[in-house]
């Protein structure tokens, strides 16, 4: 175990040097770094957590502001052995904390970017930990462990309240445990886990509940799509591997067919199920696009069952699942590498065809831009992007003293933190990436009194021309 760490640790820490940031951590990192007790996206923790390690550091280099991510994911890590190891034994632990690490979406995104999901599969595992700990007959001050990781999961996303539905399911159909309903520590746990979110909460109800109000608006009916649900258990499986999500999903048919009576394979499926379920279900009337990330916390929970099976066929026929795990952890290792080098490289020059118009700026940081603009005389402008995810591209790679804007309804946190209503009247520096680009002129035409185009900046990356950033000059801005 602190073998798997460690190695898989330090393999996050020489990514995290290597490659640049993705959308999601540029704006994060460029949108955060006023403190606030709120944001628009999402609860505080992850914001939180990059404010305080630039400052700590006095720098916002990719590792750094990955630090406290990939930390926290080696705390999953034991978090996993030990729930694991509580329900079942040490080497069912083992080896459940080996597939969350070979697993994309946990081992790779969760594990080492800076996105709300690295705090809250800490805390949903403290938080099943301290749960499994009093069901299995440890004292009931765990109630309070309990509420306090429950508390700083919703402090990370507000869908870890689908796992504790997942709790209350289980507490409901165990007869065994059900008699914890008509006690005061469940209750004092919810409560405790309310004061925790209570910021949260205040926040929001200063600001017209816009947090809520973005989150919810993503389920939204719009009308009925049948096959929705299969491309969103496709993509998932995909985010998975989908031989692991093959055999995660076995694990978890197995104990569903148990049932309560195996209480420990019984919990996991119950804190699994909502939000596998519910991720899957919105998009048969939802017209917003659900991200297969989205029901990880599901799965998450999953991972105790498979180590379990793991092991009892590690014991009984020790060859194929031999093979099934060094094969996986090759694929993993293999495919890691590969994309590493083409991040940091873009030897390759994938078509855009394959992967979209555009995507080599989108993996690549833009901190060549700003010498590029101080060379031209453009380094002190107002910087727009037409999109919240080019702003924060610009915004990370200028730097915390650049004024940069999003021109476009869809604001998110930089409409709270520098809202482009305070800049009318001005000029401003536009800034496109290919995709946006063409889009530009006509586009943003009525927020201008005339929008001149200007010669394109080329990105270098790391240290060689990477792509050209295309420049407009947009003058008096409208309301």
């Amino acid at each position: 175990l602190l073998l798997l760490i460690a190695s898989t640790t330090l393999l996050r820490l020489a990514l995290g040097a290597g490659i640049g940031l993705c959308i999601d951590e540029s704006y994060m990192v460029a949108a955060g770094r006023t403190l606030r007790l709120g944001y628009f996206d999402h609860p505080p923790a992850s914001w939180w957590l990059v404010w305080g390690v630039s400052h700590l550091f006095g720098s916002e280099a990719p590792v750094v502001v990955r630090l406290p991510f990939i930390l926290l994911f080696a705390l999953s890590t034991l978090l996993m052995f030990r729930l694991t190891a509580l329900l079942f034994d040490a080497r069912a632990g083992l080896w459940a904390a080996l597939c969350l690490n070979l697993a994309p979406v946990f081992g790779l995104t969760t594990g080492g970017w800076v996105l709300p999901d690295g705090p809250l599969v800490a805390a949903l595992l403290g938080a099943a930990l301290c749960l499994a700990r009093v069901l299995s007959g440890g004292s009931r001050r765990w109630w309070a462990g309990a509420g306090l990781c429950a508390g700083l999961a919703l402090f990370s996303k507000y869908s870890a309240i689908l796992t504790f539905a997942g709790a209350l399911l289980f507490l409901l159909s165990s007869r065994p445990h059900r008699f914890w309903l008509a006690r005061w520590e469940p209750y004092a746990a919810a409560l405790l886990a309310l004061a925790v979110f209570a910021p949260v909460l205040a926040w929001n109800a200063l600001h017209g509940w816009a947090s809520f109000a973005f989150q919810g608006a993503r389920a939204a009916a719009a009308g009925l799509h049948p096959a929705a649900p299969l491309v969103v258990l496709g993509g998932e499986a995909l985010f998975l591997l989908p031989w692991l999500w093959a055999a995660l999903m076995w694990s978890f048919a197995t104990a569903l067919w148990r049932g309560p009576a195996d209480w420990g394979r019984w919990l996991c499926c119950c804190l699994g199920t909502p939000p596998i379920l519910l991720f899957a279900l919105i998009p048969l009337w939802s017209s917003g696009r659900v991200l297969f990330h989205w029901a990880a916390p599901g799965y998450l929970m999953l991972f105790p069952l498979l180590g379990a099976d793991i092991a009892r066929r590690l014991q009984a026929d020790p060859r194929p699942t031999r093979y099934w795990l060094i094969g996986t952890a090759a694929f993993v290792l293999v495919a890691l590498g590969l994309a590493a080098i083409e991040a940091r490289t873009l030897v390759w020059k994938l078509p855009d065809s394959l992967v979209g118009p555009g995507a080599d700026l989108e993996a690549a940081d833009w901190t060549s831009l700003k010498d590029e603009l101080a060379r031209r005389g453009l380094g002190g402008m107002v910087v727009g992007g037409p999109r919240w995810r080019d702003a924060g591209k610009a915004g990370y790679a200028l730097g915390p003293g650049a004024r940069v804007i999003v021109l476009d309804e869809d604001q998110r946190q930089f409409g709270l933190i520098r809202p482009a209503s305070g800049f009318i009247g001005q000029d401003v520096l536009i800034v496109a990436p290919g995709r946006e680009a063409a889009e530009v002129p006509a586009r943003l035409a009525r927020r201008f009194d005339r929008i001149e185009a200007l010669a394109p900046a080329m990105i270098t990356y790391p240290d060689r021309p990477a792509a050209a950033l295309a420049l407009f000059l947009g003058h008096d801005l409208r309301p």
